[in-house]
């Protein structure tokens, strides 16, 4: 495959923990996320949506928390994450946000709230920042979102990208296929990469490509890459935490490991109360007044 390199990273400095070893006592912030780069240290990212699961993963070290548009298959109940709404998105950044103290946090811009304008995008993009009170903001799309990205860095919002496979464009793609298979595919994947680097987005999302293709827009990457079905060549990895810990009913795309099985877990829980409720043994003394 011959495609045209993006703009060389930047040589790399002694090796340091900027993020899980150097900062403890504020947010971590997009010069941390570029220092990681530059040290070759990688990162976790987790997606997030209530202020108890957030403070779980914050206290665990996870330096960036998503709160994702992902919220709407596994939190909401609808089958894509398309119906979710700004209203919705500023409720639950605003709950990872006062339940968490360290990790940076990123919002996802969900559809129909960034496409129609940059202006649309702007107003809000500022209401995640000024009503949730979230670090930065994620928006899908390479070229065709370069300039929205543009005006937004500009207004002094931090913008982290997100291309290849885009879930907002689930009805376009006809599912969720892999993306940037192919000479032209590839192509268009390395120019949407270029395009939201120059437009200065602080990292990028690289959803279900080829590994090979993936590693090469890392190794030629300024801005820091964050893989979910990327292989392992990226700078940072992100799963949603209803997939990693097995949560999420049925079966779970490829590119997940599941380090738990919560779904079991609270499944044999909640069996348990039900149990004890039925023969009479809970509430026993121990959880009575008298």
């Amino acid at each position: 495959m011959n495609a045209s390199p993006l703009q060389p990273a930047q040589p790399q400095d002694a090796p340091a923990q900027a993020l899980y070893g150097g900062v403890t006592n504020r947010r971590v912030t997009v010069r941390d996320l570029a220092k990681a780069k530059r040290q070759g240290e990688r990162w976790a990212m987790l997606t997030a949506y209530d202020a108890l699961t957030a403070g779980v993963f914050d206290e665990a070290g996870i330096p960036v928390l998503l709160v994702g548009d992902s919220a709407g298959n596994c939190h909401l109940g609808y089958e894509t994450t398309v119906p979710v709404t700004m209203d919705q998105m500023v409720m639950l950044s605003a709950a990872v946000v006062r339940g968490t103290r360290r990790a940076l946090v990123v919002a996802d811009l969900p559809f129909g709230s960034y496409q129609e304008s940059p202006a649309q995008a702007m107003h809000n993009a500022a209401r995640l920042m000024k009503e949730a009170g979230v670090q930065a903001v994620k928006l899908e799309g390479g070229e065709r979102s370069a300039r929205t990205i543009e005006l937004l860095v500009e207004a002094g919002i931090p913008v982290m990208a997100h291309i290849g496979l885009t879930p907002q464009s689930v009805h376009a793609f006809g599912g969720y296929p892999v993306q940037g298979r192919g000479d032209e595919a590839a192509h268009q994947l390395l120019r949407d990469a270029k395009a939201v680097q120059q437009a200065g987005a602080f990292a990028v999302v690289l959803e279900a490509v080829p590994a090979e293709l993936a590693a090469q827009v890392t190794e030629h990457s300024a801005i820091p890459t964050v893989g979910i079905g990327g292989g392992n060549g990226t700078d940072a990895q992100v799963l949603v935490w209803t997939d990693f810990a097995g949560m999420t009913a049925g079966r779970v795309p490829k590119f997940v490991k599941q380090y738990a099985n919560l779904r079991a877990t609270l499944a044999q829980a909640a069996t348990a109360f039900a149990a004890d409720v039925r023969d009479g043994s809970f509430p026993g003394p121990e959880h009575s007044f008298e």
